[in-house]
């Protein structure tokens, strides 16, 4: 029988439909490996090429220098399982349910693009941290959304069908803030006097320390980027493997992780193809997660399903004439951890261009980094995750200089948000309803509310809260009076 033929009725029997068969490669041409490298919590700038100068990432750097480097790469939603979910799909994160918040479901209809690499001829597996956190097993996932998984890359290496290209995805989690070390040993061989605080954050020991545990967890992770690599020179398939590095969000300092600003969006990214690839070169092209999905898909010479919203950067990667207009990112949330009474979300719809960032906050009057007294998880202000940044914060939140580093990082937010980034590229100042600014203000709630539009997004209706509604399968961090547990009987500071 025709093997292309098996290959389309497989496709056509997992629910495919006709857009999705394969469009294979001239024959005789052979289609890449890819290796996906996704860090956990790891934030745009801080990869030495990137210019931070504490931080130290050869791998990073070694990527980027004999590839491209995305100057303006950012995740969907500023949550791992969302973007995750993103990630897999192609899709905007509203259209996916209960998979476009933390802790949720990942229902099985939801076609992902690790399926139909699979069914068109590609060997798949991950390690490390692939669709999480949430369940996917009882919501008919016989394994991970993502593939099989193995003990790391060598292991699947060392048992992969050589006659298949294969796809790889490498989560690793050395960033996520349980595996911070604040002792010296941690964040051995950097200086500590280079550091430079970000304006949204005091500068204190406390917040010092913190920053240093999270690059010294960075260094982790560029070396667990170095074992991919050597692995691919060893078995000499590094020219012959598509390489991409980056993270599924920010960092998990107060005003990172969970919030649309650049510092919770904007991630490292860098490609590596041999040959195939401009070494050095820099893009300024604004791209999305969700875009990976039909990006790996057309690298292997799959169409993607019609019902994909994101668009392959390919053109982007090679350099040739744009197929759209890439001047913006879309970025959106909906609940993280669950942290207020009632178990609300936190709903954002934004847009991030060059030059500004619009953000609407659909319920304004609803704590964003959570009810200050803790509900159900992770404790007080419970979307920002326990550092040590966070705890001094909380400490000293009477003082009168850490007064405004509080109210950036915990207090409520009006319903729409407009920074400018040429004057502030921190996004520390709210314009929005400046006169000065009005048209622009205007032109950006258009462009939002006209993407909700043709993304069918439920948050068009006005009275749509249903991301209230949908489980949240994270453990609980007070007990039923709304009283925190002992230390030691819960995780606290994670995800």
């Amino acid at each position: 029988m025709n093997p292309q033929y098996v290959i389309l009725r497989t496709l056509l029997v997992f629910g495919w439909s006709m857009s999705a068969t394969i469009a294979l490669a001239d024959e005789g041409s052979s289609r890449p490996n890819i290796l996906f490298f996704i860090g956990d919590n790891w934030s745009w700038p801080h990869a030495g090429i990137l210019g931070d100068p504490t931080v130290k990432t050869p791998v990073f750097d070694r990527v980027a220098k004999e590839g491209v480097l995305f100057n303006h790469a950012f995740c969907p939603v500023p949550s791992c399982s969302p973007t995750r979910s993103c990630i897999l799909t192609g899709r905007a994160a509203h259209q996916l349910e209960d998979a476009a918040s933390l802790w949720s479901a990942f229902p099985r209809k939801f076609k992902v693009f690790t399926d139909a690499l699979r069914e068109s001829g590609y060997e798949v597996g991950y390690s490390g941290k692939g669709w999480s956190p949430g369940r996917y097993i009882e919501y008919g996932w016989p394994e991970n959304p993502v593939g099989k998984q193995f003990k790391n890359f060598a292991g699947f290496m060392e048992q992969r069908d050589t006659t298949k290209p294969f796809f790889f995805w490498n989560g690793n989690t050395d960033t996520a803030l349980y595996n911070w070390r604040y002792e010296p040993e941690g964040w051995e061989g950097l200086d500590p006097k280079s550091l430079k605080v970000p304006p949204e954050l005091p500068d204190t020991e406390e917040v010092r320390l913190s920053m240093l545990a999270y690059y010294g967890a960075v260094g982790r992770i560029d070396l667990d980027a170095h074992r991919c690599v050597d692995e691919l020179e060893q078995r000499k398939l590094l020219d012959d493997t598509v390489v991409v590095y980056t993270s599924d969000n920010g960092w998990q300092m107060p005003r990172g992780l969970a919030n649309c600003y650049d510092s919770g969006t904007r991630v490292p990214m860098a490609i590596r193809w041999g040959k195939r690839l401009e070494a050095g070169r820099k893009t300024n092209d604004f791209i999305s997660l969700t875009d990976l999905a039909p990006t790996f898909l057309e690298l292997a010479g799959v169409t993607f399903p019609a019902e994909m919203t994101s668009h392959s950067f390919v053109d982007v990667l090679l350099d040739k004439p744009r197929s759209l207009q890439r001047d913006c990112f879309f970025v959106e949330r909906e609940r993280h951890a669950n942290v207020r009474r009632g178990d609300l979300s936190y709903p954002i719809r934004g847009i991030r261009t060059k030059d500004f960032l619009y953000l609407w906050n659909i319920r304004p009057e609803r704590w964003p980094a959570g009810d200050p007294k803790a509900y159900y998880a992770v404790g007080d202000y419970g979307d920002v995750d326990g550092s040590r940044a966070k705890l001094f914060l909380l400490e000293n939140a009477a003082r009168t200089d850490i007064v405004p580093f509080f109210e950036l990082c915990f207090g409520k937010r009006p319903k729409e948000e407009l920074f400018d980034l040429g004057k502030d590229p921190s996004q520390l100042t709210n314009v929005a309803g400046n006169p000065d600014y009005a048209s622009v203000q205007q032109e950006l709630r258009g462009r939002v509310e006209r993407w909700m539009r043709e993304t069918a997004d439920p948050r068009v209706d006005p009275n749509n809260d249903a991301w209230d509604k949908y489980q949240y399968f994270g453990g609980r961090i007070v007990d039923e009076n709304g009283n925190p547990i002992p230390k030691g009987k819960a995780r606290l500071g994670g995800k």
